[in-house]
């Protein structure tokens, strides 16, 4: 009898998992609230979100695409479970006494014209940036993390807002004030991902050293729905 390959379950995974669906969550919720930084006005997502991404980086890099995949994917099922609960509660006629109905409309509410496309942007953004991260890895032997980190996030993050603003604001926004706008979300979480650039790069060896991994993604299928395939 053929023995099953043993399958060794990784702590580090499952925390950097759990993180990256929390982070996501609580992105949608910080969404409801628009901020202002300077002259730049922009929603308080922007405080979260980026996170995201430096654990897309983290689990790219460490275990490889196929296990990235697995990532995004969870992630999305997560946050596509939290959307649809809150609207299933915010669709409920409230209490008679109750009178925080508006406040929690505003957080719960959400349009689906808005949930669609978060939810299409941020898969387009996520694979984006783990291909990306992959491929410059392979291309370069694994060196310049660094350069790697940035450069998939520039992509991914550009992917993701060209997709969204349109989508979800398009007619609401005027259409010339979109450019600046994808530019202005591009260029701050950018530059978020740099300034916490140091901590990545230690969590990054850190997780290779504790776990022995450093995958390369030599011979695998990109296509997003092999999630099978670890």
């Amino acid at each position: 009898m053929e023995k099953k390959k043993e399958q060794k379950i990784s702590v580090l995974f499952m925390f950097y998992s759990v993180l990256f669906c929390v982070c996501l969550i609580t992105a949608n919720v910080l969404e409801t609230k628009q901020i202002s930084l300077g002259p730049a006005n922009m929603t308080a997502g922007l405080i979260v979100f980026p996170v995201s991404y430096i654990i897309n980086d983290v689990v790219c890099e460490v275990w490889g695409y196929s296990r990235t995949r697995l990532l995004i994917w969870l992630g999305f099922a997560m946050n596509f479970m939290f959307v649809l609960f809150g609207a299933v509660a915010d669709w409920i006629p409230g209490a008679p006494y109750w009178d925080g109905e508006e406040g929690f409309h505003q957080i719960f509410g959400l349009a689906p014209r808005i949930a669609g496309a978060s939810f299409l942007a941020f898969l387009a953004g996520s694979f984006i940036n783990a291909y990306v991260m992959s491929k410059m890895k392979l291309s370069s032997d694994g060196k310049n993390f660094s350069y790697r980190a940035v450069m998939s996030t520039v992509f991914g993050e550009l992917t993701d807002s060209v997709i969204f603003f349109p989508l979800a604001l398009g007619g609401v926004i005027p259409w010339e004030e979109m450019p600046s706008l994808v530019i202005t979300q591009v260029t701050l979480k950018t530059l978020y991902e740099i300034i916490v650039l140091p901590v990545t790069i230690r969590v990054v060896n850190f997780t290779k050293k504790h776990d022995h991994e450093d995958v390369f993604d030599n011979d695998i299928a990109y296509n997003i729905f092999k999630v099978k395939e670890l």
